[in-house]
């Protein structure tokens, strides 16, 4: 089995299994955190009036429905089943013109030139060919299209995203370690990576610019929210009671220079990522 493969398959098994049944749960709690990002992108997109949208790694569909109810139809593509799912309930039960497909968007056969715009929050980092990824995405936009992609950047930056692990790291020497270059959260970090990248797969007018979004969530979701996404999130499950306790002991003071009342608040520090599809040659 090659490395794309095998990315692929570890990227499949987790957001169709406690990964992504985690953020269907936990769904409110996480929109809420990134709507100042989700409103970022709605005004980024609708300032170019664009009329068809494709959201890439949609989850649960917040940004997805935000889109349709600004600029018009747009698609979500997630490759977690449990999350597809639940991003069409809301939209039928919300009455939004967005739909939903549940594909890897790196390899999915979408309408050529079918278009105007491709948006992603924090949904392009975990392509195992990110040159083939956004190479595909290019396919199915008309020439000249934006994209607009908010990605984060360093995990040195970002030090609430890495607090859970930290502090559990004598509990659980085995946790996975973060490889910049290999697909996952900080996968994008590197500025000079996402310009090659999109170079290469055929966009334009390549700009990143550094976002900082304070982000809050209250504090009585703290624990559910380290213990279920995240590093925590792929091995507690499989930790017996008594070891779940005693992390989660260890792990939550750990938070307290984020806690401000009842609620968590920290800076995103992310990439604001644009570009435009480049002219195709047969055009």
């Amino acid at each position: 089995m090659n490395d794309a493969r095998r990315s692929y398959d570890e990227q499949a098994a987790r957001w169709n299994g406690p990964a992504g049944h985690a953020w269907v749960d936990l769904q409110e709690v996480l929109n809420g955190m990134f709507r100042p990002i989700e409103e970022l992108l709605v005004d980024a997109v609708a300032a170019e009036h664009a009329a068809s949208v494709l959201d890439v790694g949609c989850g649960t569909g917040a940004l997805t429905r935000a889109l349709a109810r600004r600029a018009g139809h747009c698609v979500g593509v997630d490759i977690s089943g449990p999350m597809i799912e639940a991003a069409r309930a809301l939209a039928e039960r919300e009455g939004v013109p967005a739909s939903f497909v549940q594909a890897d968007a790196q390899e999915y056969a979408f309408e050529p030139a079918a278009f105007d715009a491709v948006v992603s929050r924090f949904g392009v980092m975990f392509f195992s060919d990110p040159v083939r990824a956004f190479a595909n995405l290019r396919s199915t936009v008309r020439d000249g299209a934006g994209l607009r992609c908010v990605v984060w950047r360093g995990a040195e930056e970002n030090p609430f995203m890495t607090t859970a692990e930290r502090a559990a790291a004598p509990f659980l020497p085995e946790l996975p370690v973060r490889r910049p270059d290999e697909p996952g959260q900080f996968a994008f970090a590197d500025p000079e990576r996402v310009q090659r990248v999109l170079a290469e797969s055929g966009w334009a007018g390549i700009d990143l610019q550094p976002v900082d979004v304070v982000c809050t969530l209250p504090e009585k979701d703290l624990v559910t929210y380290f213990s279920r996404l995240g590093p925590l999130g792929t091995v507690l499950p499989d930790a017996d009671e008594r070891t779940r306790a005693d992390i989660v002991e260890a792990v939550r003071p750990a938070f307290e220079p984020f806690v401000q009342g009842a609620e968590v608040r920290y800076t995103a520090a992310c990439w604001m990522v644009s570009a435009r599809a480049a002219v195709s040659k047969l055009s």
